[in-house]
């Protein structure tokens, strides 16, 4: 009988919009946004894949933003945090993941619609079914800086399991 140990990764991410007319897109979970401006960042500011990336961290305690990212980006020129991502998902190793949920928070643009394509791009990513993936949107009311339009957040849990044999 095989037995599994379960582990969960809290990341969150968070970033400035840049100045309107800016010709940096807005991109979330690997969508482009055309109706926000791009977000202040050293890479391409993706806060969904930053904060997954941070919750991958959490388990494995491998700096990915702020290590292995800035290198490919201030050294190697690499923006996409895709790629970033992707360096963080090896981290893992032997282990599955089970389930990512996320949480963004921003007045502007409107997520809601778009959120299916967020979490295909995120499953792909994590070579899982769309169905171990969710994802919420919410305005803030007003609240936050992220509710008054200033930038966006995001919060990811994530779920991991690795055989103990």
């Amino acid at each position: 009988m095989t037995s599994y140990r379960y582990k969960t990764g809290l990341g969150q991410d968070s970033h400035r919009f840049l100045p309107e007319g800016s010709a940096k897109p807005c991109i979330i979970g690997g969508v482009i946004f055309s109706d926000a401006p791009g977000l202040s960042a050293h890479s391409d500011g993706d806060v969904v894949f930053h904060a997954l990336c941070n919750a991958i961290t959490s388990i494995t305690t491998v700096p990915i933003l702020g290590g292995i990212a800035n290198e490919l980006c201030l050294k190697d020129g690499i923006t996409d945090s895709l790629v970033y991502l992707q360096k963080a998902l090896d981290t893992l190793k032997e282990t599955e993941v089970v389930h990512i949920a996320l949480s963004l928070e921003a007045k502007r643009p409107r997520l809601e619609k778009r959120l299916p394509e967020i979490r295909k791009n995120v499953a792909a990513a994590a070579r899982i079914s769309i169905q171990s993936v969710g994802a919420t949107a919410t305005s803030g009311d007003g609240l936050t800086d992220f509710g008054c339009g200033d930038g966006i957040q995001c919060f990811c849990i994530l779920t991991v399991r690795e055989k103990i044999d």
